[in-house]
């Protein structure tokens, strides 16, 4: 059977993508995107591909609004968080609960390291997330989803209306520039600090299939988790993203609270739901 695909570029998928690794089961036709985020819209939207890499937090909204999609058990990318954040020198000393009141850039408002880093400024140091004036450069990958955000003047980049004063923080964006400064300044003991309360990595992309894939074709779907998981193994192994059961799951319900808490959700859904019955039973999620 021949699938499409997306999938982006990573140590974990080269194997999949350079077609070293093969099956009798499956094929794939990859499409091409780039970067890859751009093809989450039509997955969402007009179910494009039988198979596609995933932003988590995309994957919940998805969910909450009955997209036919079900989940697969393998996170693609997963990283810390703290140093997608930047705010004007000019501006002096900014500490997270500065950005109250301020004009804030972020390129969606739903985006997943959008919604890690608000969760950690809303609950690791008490920022009043709606007291900041968010300003956004895209909608979101669900068109149901009501966008509340200033929208940027068409045209406009980011990281230049920054420079320009035009905002005056933004997140989502790991940048070193003259005339930028990092909201958390020492990012490494930030990350080692958050690691141990929570023993978290933040799942940034999984994997989803059709959910037409799944009811139809449970062999292909058990064989296309099979090729993702041989890829991953094939990867050096501080390349890839390296989650036990347990991990996985304490990531996930960290997101689907922090999602639900900005509102993204209506519910924060247990992690049993992302899943049926054949995507769970492929990789135990705890």
């Amino acid at each position: 059977m021949r699938l499409r695909i997306l999938l982006g570029d990573h140590p974990g998928t080269l194997a999949l993508k350079d077609g070293s690794l093969k099956s009798d089961l499956v094929s794939f036709d990859f499409a091409q995107y780039s970067p890859t985020n751009k093809g989450f819209k039509p997955m969402v939207r007009e179910q494009a591909f039988d198979v596609a890499e995933m932003a988590i937090v995309t994957y919940l909204m998805a969910r909450s609004f009955g997209k036919p999609m079900v989940l697969l058990p393998h996170v693609v990318v997963a990283r810390h968080q703290y140093a997608h954040a930047v705010y004007r020198a000019d501006l002096g000393n900014l500490k997270p609960r500065d950005l109250e009141g301020r004009r804030v850039g972020i390129r969606s408002f739903t985006t997943t390291t959008g919604a890690w880093l608000r969760g950690i400024l809303a609950n690791e140091h008490g920022v009043n997330l709606d007291a900041v004036r968010w300003v956004t450069f895209e909608d979101a990958h669900v068109a149901e989803y009501v966008d509340r955000t200033e929208r940027a003047p068409a045209g406009k980049q980011i990281v230049q209306m920054l420079l320009d004063g035009e905002l005056d923080a933004v997140l989502g964006e790991k940048v070193e520039r003259p005339g930028l400064k990092p909201l958390f300044p020492d990012v490494a003991a930030e990350e080692e600090s958050w690691f141990a309360k929570y023993g978290v990595l933040p799942i940034n992309h999984m994997v989803v299939v059709s959910q037409q894939l799944a009811d139809r074709h449970p062999d292909e779907v058990r064989e296309v988790f099979r090729l993702l998981r041989e890829s991953a193994a094939r990867a050096p192994a501080a390349a890839v993203p390296q989650f036990s059961a347990d991990e996985m799951r304490r990531s996930l319900e960290k997101i689907i609270g922090y999602a639900a808490q900005q509102q993204l959700i209506p519910r924060a859904f247990a992690v049993e739901e992302l899943f049926d019955d054949l995507t769970e039973g492929l990789g135990t999620v705890g």
